[in-house]
């Protein structure tokens, strides 16, 4: 009987363990969620709208998201390939991804001009002596991306507030397309006598004053146009109609996400700024003077994507202006 039951034991203790790694799989499976992947535009502001999401401070019951930064170039590709659920997108390419087959659906509004209305300028060395935009007639402008939304609104501004003629071919200004991290060497070699620079760039430009602004597009849009957005959160309408629950919690979350970034902007800002290496105090201008992160789509934001496509139809870009309601998801947050 002693040598029967230690053979015995080790056949249940074996048998549960067996059992144990059957049920594992099904476990798993049951405890697994439904991942919504989003791809954003890779910038330290929006990591910092997103940094609630990827470091649990939000959470949901019934979804995992998946938040990836990646350039304008890879968010352009990802958006035909259909390789993520939501994607940031311009504003601009909205009507010109319809256009090729992609049956897009407005989520939310991903950045929408602040009332300050700084960020979109127009910035000359310390010791240029062009002040006037006017002036920048026959000089050499580089820009981020010359068919960037941001950039068409700094045409538009010099365009009806200064009279220039901001056509990209044949207009009064030269227009180059300059890689964004470079601008500010092409800027202080003169290689270009002016420069539209991303945001990053134009805080430091501010602290150090080793450029000057001689044009806030933005401000001057805003007196224009009233304010104006630049990119939008998009999805699939056969996914949207397929997954309503998954994405109508995708929107939760992420509007939560940017609620908890301005609630707990040390935390947030913080650890953003410590990641990218840049200054703190950064993230409380973008936040305060220069961009809203709607992550709705109210009223005032079709109104103003709608002005932003006829901006873009005046300039050629798009070839019509599409009826925004018919592109909005409806079931998306609405304020």
């Amino acid at each position: 009987m002693n040598q029967i039951r230690p053979n015995r034991r080790a056949i249940l203790a074996g048998a549960a363990a067996t059992a144990s790694l059957l049920a594992a799989p099904a476990a798993l499976r049951a405890q697994a969620k439904p991942k919504v992947s989003y791809a954003y535009l890779l910038d330290p502001a929006y990591d910092a709208v997103v940094w609630a999401i990827r470091n649990g401070k939000v959470r949901s019951d019934s979804i995992d998201v998946e938040a990836t930064g990646m350039n304008i170039p890879t968010l352009l590709q990802v958006t035909a390939t259909r390789q993520y659920d939501v994607v940031m997108t311009a504003v601009i390419g909205v009507p010109a991804a319809i256009a090729r087959g992609l049956d897009l659906r407005i989520l939310s509004a991903a950045l929408y001009t602040s009332p300050a209305g700084e960020g979109g300028g127009v910035w000359v060395n310390k010791g240029s002596s062009l002040r006037d935009p006017r002036e920048l007639k026959g000089k050499t402008l580089g820009s981020y991306g010359l068919r960037a939304t941001g950039y068409m609104f700094v045409r538009e501004a010099l365009a009806k507030r200064f009279g220039l003629n901001m056509a990209l071919e044949g207009g009064d200004v030269r227009q180059v397309e300059i890689a964004a991290p470079n601008l500010p060497a092409a800027l202080s070699t003169s290689r270009v006598e002016a420069a539209t620079l991303i945001h990053s760039q134009a805080y430091r430009a501010l602290e150090t004053g080793e450029y000057v602004n001689i044009c806030e597009s933005a401000a001057i849009n805003n007196e224009i146009h009233g304010r104006l957005v630049s990119a939008v959160n998009v999805g699939y309408a056969d996914r949207l109609g397929e997954r309503a629950a998954q994405f109508r919690e995708f929107n939760r979350l992420l509007k939560a996400s940017v609620t908890y970034a301005l609630a707990n902007r040390d935390e947030v800002f913080g650890d953003v700024a410590k990641q990218a290496n840049i200054d703190r105090k950064f993230f409380d201008w973008w936040f305060d003077r220069t961009t809203d992160v709607p992550a709705v789509f109210a009223a005032e934001h079709a109104t103003a994507v709608t002005k932003a496509w006829n901006i873009g139809l005046g300039f050629g870009m798009i070839a019509g202006v599409p009826a925004v309601d018919a592109l909005t998801w409806d079931q998306t947050i609405r304020g």
